[in-house]
């Protein structure tokens, strides 16, 4: 590597004399500064930057010391990026020092934010390809207006890859993250080659509030792994998202998880005892086999900084007011779990969707607490896929609670304050499109055809395809009127689809 290090040096230094004013070289570091770098640097970039320090070209510039501007890329586990020209659009990953070169070299082009390109596997050859270009003899350019790279590989979502048979790939990326998908670097086609990827949220000025959205790229595994998330702020999604998978026992999993915290850390984990059979046989909602197994054995769940979860009946708020149950009894039963918030617009009723059909619990939603907020803005947030879910995901966050107090010394109870959020809609979790029913007449999907039977003007979204949690805001849509009021809510499939139907004279 250090041979190819000396060539490349001397090729641009021959190329600065024979074309002086054009090509530039700039000064090279001595070894007292580039053992101050915050990165390594390995003996063949050593060659190069004892001797140059960057290139310029005409507009195009180059500067492989600290005087560029830190890039928007981070890296974790094994080395940090570096930038390789003021912009920082072309970047290195600098690895712990022991690889003989750094590598690999990305780069963001211009015309598009989100559009990568992996140049070339380390620093040296990277500036091979860029010396053999400003000699004429490539047209290969990666700046200003560029020809598509011949090598493509394809952005995945990462709980595919966590979920996966991939070990190592699986242990770079973590458990996952439905809005961050990966690009596997380790074995590619060829250089140049382009990342395949897309944001997910919407970009195309029909957005439902300030459209702050923006992308966070993320480079482990010493260069291995290029981690895209999608930051959706302010905006709808736009593309389908893949969520993680919820075992076959997560209710007796959530049952012996929430039991394990209760009794080691009792002043954060309440339960009250759970109903007989013979009790749920009685209660006017059908209890299937999988609610029954959470319900036997808890009856409310109480963590410390989250709203309580009441499994059973009993309390005065479970009655719900008959002008919200109008609303949101569109399409059949639902089971109250808790009550968030003050103030009549700032209560919020989280429940179980049940399919009036099959008599499924469903999903897990939170809607405004009062007829009147919901009928001005109607919108609801996905909490979970079904109860046994919910109760596995509270007890994750108590556990990781528990585990980073541990570390920190602090409440654990401080740790879980935020998740309180969640139970009330908008909050600031992505925002589901909303679309006219008009758009799916025709769908060959049963429950996007029911929802599509609905009178026109009315609004439906596919819950089945977003993050959990999301938000959902039918007002925000830019098909939904300003002056609209909302009649009804229908939870289709146990809340997989959810209908908003305005009321008449709109």
């Amino acid at each position: 590597m250090s041979v190819a290090a000396e060539a490349v040096v001397n090729a641009l230094r021959d190329l600065a004399e024979q074309r002086p004013g054009e090509i530039t070289l700039l000064d090279g570091f001595p070894d007292a500064e580039l053992d101050g770098w915050p990165v390594r640097v390995p003996e063949a970039v050593r060659v190069v930057l004892r001797v140059v320090g960057g290139v310029t070209a005409g507009r195009q510039r180059y500067v492989f010391g600290p005087s560029g501007r830190p890039p928007r890329i981070r890296s974790t586990s094994g080395g940090a990026t570096w930038a390789l020209n003021p912009g920082g659009d072309i970047l290195a990953v600098a690895g712990d020092g022991t690889a003989p070169d750094w590598g690999p070299v990305l780069s963001a082009a211009y015309v598009d934010a989100y559009a990568f390109t992996v140049e070339a596997p380390g620093f040296v050859p990277w500036l091979e390809v860029l010396t053999r270009r400003l000699a004429g003899k490539t047209t290969h350019d990666r700046t200003g207006v560029v020809e598509a790279p011949p090598f493509t590989v394809a952005a995945v979502p990462s709980i595919e890859v966590a979920e996966g048979p991939d070990a190592e790939l699986a242990a770079m990326v973590g458990s996952g993250h439905s809005l961050v998908d990966v690009a596997d670097l380790r074995d590619l086609p060829g250089y140049p080659c382009a990342i395949s990827w897309e944001p997910y949220f919407t970009y195309d000025g029909g957005t439902a509030d300030t459209s702050g959205s923006d992308v966070d790229y993320r480079l482990v595994g010493g260069g291995r792994v290029l981690l895209l998330e999608s930051d959706v702020s302010g905006d709808f999604l736009g593309r389908p998202v893949r969520r993680h998978r919820i075992p076959g026992d997560a209710a007796a999993s959530a049952v012996s998880r929430l039991h394990a915290l209760a009794r080691r850390f009792p002043k954060l984990v309440t339960l009250a005892e759970g109903t007989a059979d013979a009790e749920l046989d009685r209660w006017p909602v059908p209890v299937p086999p999988d609610v029954r197994t959470v319900l036997r054995a808890i009856g409310e769940v109480r963590v410390a900084g989250m709203p309580a979860l009441r499994l059973m009946p009993g309390e005065p708020w479970q009655q719900v007011d008959p002008a919200l149950h109008r609303i949101i009894d569109g399409d059949g039963p639902y089971w109250p779990l808790a009550h968030v918030g003050h103030g009549p617009r700032s209560v919020s009723l989280a429940h179980v969707r049940i399919d009036s059909a099959t008599g499924q619990w469903g999903y897990v939603v939170s809607v405004p607490g009062g007829a009147d907020a919901l009928r001005d803005e109607p919108e609801l947030v996905l909490l979970a896929e079904s109860l046994p879910a919910l109760l596995l995901n509270v007890a994750r966050i108590a556990e990781e609670a528990v585990s980073r107090a541990a570390a920190s010394g602090a409440d654990p109870a401080s740790l879980i304050t935020g998740v309180s959020t969640w139970f009330t809609p908008n909050t600031g979790q992505p925002w589901t499109m909303p679309v006219p029913v008009e758009e799916w007449a025709g769908d060959p999907d049963p429950l996007r055809a029911r929802a599509a039977a609905f009178p026109p003007g009315s609004h439906a979204a596919d819950l089945r395809d977003s993050p959990v949690p999301t938000d959902l805001c039918f007002y925000r849509a830019e098909s939904w009127s300003w002056h609209r009021t909302l009649d009804r809510l229908h939870f289709l499939g146990g809340g997989e689809v959810v209908v908003a139907v305005a009321e008449t004279g709109d």
